[in-house]
């Protein structure tokens, strides 16, 4: 007796070791995903720059989201795309939408605003995208260069294949995210995101 539950003991440690190593294994893949994919810089051009939404102070962009605004910019000035997206709601009621804010920092650097478009109801990257491409769809905007931090492109763009739009990533060139500390917060962050996702995907 003394035997057999040795044996079953043993059984369900190597059962447990070996669920840790495929976890931690998995883990691995996705966050080599998440990188790798952040290194791809495509040269397509597009209807318009679909920029993500990230936080905004008050009526000024954070960091982060003024990064992704300038890189937009840049894809503008360079005729890539012919008109901006910004996406994004607000955390609280009273304060300016990501979006709304997104719109005047571009006005204020000399887009017209008659080539922007802003959707102001979604919190979450899923709902940036698949609100933006209703609404530019409407418009006759067809084809998208998706603008987000290098690390957010892989979900970002996994996201928008789902939706059907005809995206092509577009990672910022700079981040607020320069420290090796917070590069490997952020690529951990961004896997756990990514791999739920996909999960999610399997189960819905």
């Amino acid at each position: 007796m003394k035997i057999q539950r040795a044996s079953t003991w043993r059984w369900f440690i190597n059962g447990v070791a070996v669920s840790l190593l495929l976890v931690v294994l998995g883990f691995c893949g996705g966050a080599w995903q998440v990188y790798d994919y952040s290194q791809r810089h495509d040269d397509q051009n597009a209807d318009a720059a679909l920029v993500l939404g990230a936080a905004a102070w008050g009526g000024r962009p954070s960091p982060v989201f003024r990064e992704r605004i300038n890189h937009a910019l840049s894809l503008y000035q360079a005729r890539r795309v012919r008109m901006l997206v910004f996406t994004g709601g607000t955390p609280e009621p009273g304060y300016p939408t990501e979006a709304a804010v997104g719109r005047r920092y571009a006005i204020e650097r000399g887009v017209p605003p008659e080539d922007i478009l802003i959707e102001t109801e979604s919190r979450t990257t899923y709902d940036n995208l698949r609100n933006a491409g209703r609404e530019a769809h409407a418009i006759g905007l067809d084809s998208f260069l998706i603008v987000s931090d290098p690390y957010h492109m892989r979900r970002a763009m996994l996201m928008a294949h789902d939706l059907g739009l005809k995206a092509y990533p577009a990672p910022t060139p700079s981040s607020r995210y320069q420290t090796v500390g917070s590069q490997l917060h952020f690529l951990f962050k961004e896997t756990q995101n990514y791999l739920a996702y996909r999960l999610f995907r399997k189960l819905s």
